[in-house]
């Protein structure tokens, strides 16, 4: 969602005469925070999860399906109970891009409980309860990473038919000047969201270019080139789009999509900065093992995930910094867009796999070197401040001593794999870190499975002091692969031979890799970096469950675990579909499919409404969720209801030996 100040936006012009002290003041408030907060210890696990949401439009008669651009309606309604029971509601909801999205996240954080693990799902279901009242005949509200319809031009109706109510795209005017995405789709309520679109193509100096290899099937058009001109296109369009490509030109395909993130706060400074690291390389193989967007507006695409599609949405650079022309008015080429792979790890461990090229800001580096800060840290902020802020309001202007909105002005308009988060000011909130590829899924019992397999991963890396590092390089080359149609099962992933170190504890001795082959980091398959292979890598999962076997887990606990652990590891094998790979087989198989990539209007409508079914529980799909069920609660058992009251204590200025003294406990390290 990132950072929702209030007031009254400045155009382009009016930003960019205020980047410099947006920069300068943001790094001081950077530099003031760190060292306030740099010594802050002992903070307790606490973690949450943030689901996307489209509220999809079905005309069951006409047989359409739509989204609704109801969500700014949709949210009040939520706000208002919010603000009736404050006490009372089991989940927070944020308005995001699009007119029809919403985010929601539990209501409090969860903590280190082991039991903690059985409620998230039932929590997810409590949203959907929740917002069932506010939902109009017809509407649901759905898990959707992508919609699979916007603006097919084949069919001449997409760019007015795939929105409720009806809209229509202006190239030449408003905020996207967008031939297929409309204004009206774009959230406006607050101003962040069309300020951020207009600003990245004013900035750029043209339309954002968005190009994804469209899947070429027997009847596919070849070269598959669309006529742009029927839609009003000037030339820019024809000249932006390859051939044998899907074409989009809007920040809404990108950040119009949604996903599925986990923030997690870490014990201190030193645990969130290993946390960052450990887990960069795991995102391409969560994003793979996650995918699900393999349609692009109306056309089977190449590629299952949705994350080049928004990096290209908000790519603001210029052509001198893309290097199409020679540095002149602007400061740095630029290697990446806002939304993208990290490029560098900031714990000592990972230094010396940092082997990339990081483009950042020499004299902000310097700066902060001088006010005490190390070498990783001080370039992690410079190369995020090498970008101007993009959306700014006159009311924020001139922060007070407390304010860090010039800070998070540019740290939150980087949208990279992971984010790593200092402390907001004189808040309870700890270090944290935020895992970020992973695409949404249909059901609350996926979602569940994909959220507690990433903060159970967390608890193993610092339990086992695992390292999971390899160069910045191979993580960047496979996110690429991971993008892939069916990498699950197509591709292999560099990843670490052997994760044990030499702290590592001895019971875990018996997971250590056996290959005789000495090289730190090699090629495997997703089945194997899950699952593990015959005297080689252990697996992640059997990792977990080593690790679980040392902890006390309620019986209603160990088996809703279990049931998520083993949806990851069928997943992974391949017994089991990703969401991308169930979307495109029941286009592949629908009767009106033409084998010409093209996914019509019936197709459309058919696929969302059987994918409703499913995450309703009214149709079962075996081959996406096997026959799974989870004995998720909705409450924290009686019997460990003392364990949390000791994290409450904790943050109250108590022991943190008090909380680990409690068996049933995984948070960080002591």
């Amino acid at each position: 969602m990132g950072l929702l100040s209030e007031g009254s936006p400045l155009s382009w012009k009016e930003t960019k005469q205020w980047a410099d002290t947006v920069r300068n003041q943001g790094i001081l408030q950077f530099i003031n925070l760190y060292h306030k907060l740099k010594n802050r210890q002992n903070d307790v696990l606490k973690w949450g999860d943030e689901v996307e949401y489209m509220i999809i439009k079905f005309d069951h008669e006409r047989k359409i399906a739509q989204v609704s651009l109801r969500a700014s309606d949709v949210l009040n309604y939520m706000h208002q109970k919010e603000k009736e029971n404050p006490s009372e509601v089991r989940s927070l909801w944020h308005p995001e891009f699009g007119a029809y999205m919403v985010e929601a996240t539990p209501s409090k954080p969860y903590g280190g409980l082991t039991s903690h693990f059985n409620i998230v799902e039932a929590n997810m279901q409590a949203r959907r309860e929740e917002i069932k009242e506010s939902l109009e005949a017809g509407e649901s509200l759905m898990c959707l990473t992508s919609f699979p319809r916007f603006c097919n031009i084949i069919s001449r109706l997409g760019c007015e038919d795939f929105t409720d109510p009806p809209t229509k795209p202006n190239p030449h005017k408003g905020a996207l000047h967008s031939l297929f995405f409309p204004d009206e789709a774009v959230y406006g309520k607050h101003p962040r969201f069309k300020t951020l679109a207009r600003n990245i193509r004013e900035r750029r100096g043209k339309k954002v270019i968005i190009n994804i290899p469209v899947y070429k099937d027997v009847n596919t058009q070849t070269p598959f080139v669309e006529d742009l001109t029927i839609l009003g296109d000037d030339g820019e369009g024809a000249r932006a789009s390859l051939p044998d490509h899907i074409y989009m030109d809007a920040m809404g395909f990108g950040m119009g999509c949604c996903c599925l993130q986990v923030t997690f706060q870490a014990c201190n400074i030193r645990e969130a900065r290993v946390l960052y690291d450990q887990l960069a390389p795991v995102c391409p193989i969560m994003m793979a093992l996650s995918a699900a967007s393999p349609v692009q507006r109306g056309y089977l695409s190449e590629r299952d995930c949705r994350w080049d599609v928004v990096s290209a949405s908000v790519d603001d650079r210029t052509n001198q910094e893309l290097g199409i022309e020679p540095l002149v008015d602007d400061r740095f080429q630029i290697n990446k867009s806002r939304y993208d792979t990290i490029d560098s790890y900031l714990s000592p461990e990972g230094e010396k796999f940092n082997d990339l090229d990081v483009v950042y800001d020499r004299d902000v580096y310097q700066q902060l070197q001088d006010a005490g800060i190390d070498h990783l840290l001080a370039q992690h902020v410079a190369h995020l401040f090498i970008r101007d802020p993009i959306s700014l309001f006159s009311e924020k202007l001139h922060p007070n001593n407390e304010d860090t909105d010039h800070f998070e002005n540019i740290q939150s308009t980087n949208w990279q794999s992971m984010r790593f988060k200092p402390p907001p000011p004189n808040s309870s909130i700890g270090w944290r870190v935020e895992f970020r590829p992973m695409e949404v899924q249909l059901t609350e019992f996926e979602n569940a499975a994909f959220v507690v397999f990433v903060v159970l991963l967390t608890r193993v890396i610092l339990s086992y002091q695992l390292n999971f590092l390899i160069p910045v390089s191979k993580v960047d080359e496979n996110h690429k692969e991971a993008q892939k149609k069916d990498a699950v099962r197509n591709s292999t992933f560099w990843f670490r031979r052997d994760v044990m170190t030499c702290d590592s504890p001895p019971e875990a001795a018996c997971m250590k890799c056996k290959d005789s082959d000495d090289s730190e980091y090699t090629k495997m398959t997703i089945n194997e970096i899950i699952n593990g292979r015959d005297n080689g890598f252990p697996g992640l999962v059997p990792l977990i469950k080593k690790f679980l076997s040392s902890v006390d887990v309620d019986v209603d606990t160990q088996c809703t675990i279990q049931q998520y652990l083993g949806l990851m590891q069928r997943r992974a094998s391949g017994e089991l579909m990703t969401t991308a790979r169930w979307i495109r087989e029941y286009i592949h198989n629908h009767p009106q499919y033409c084998r010409d990539s093209v996914v019509s209007q019936q197709i459309n409508y058919d696929l969302l409404n059987t994918a409703d079914k499913i995450q309703t529980g009214e149709l079962l799909c075996p081959e996406l969720l096997g026959s799974f069920q989870s004995k998720t609660k909705d409450d924290i058992p009686n019997a460990v209801q003392k364990a949390e009251n000791c994290y409450d204590h904790v943050n109250s200025g108590g022991q943190l030996e008090d909380c680990y003294s409690h068996s049933n406990c995984v948070g960080g390290e002591s």
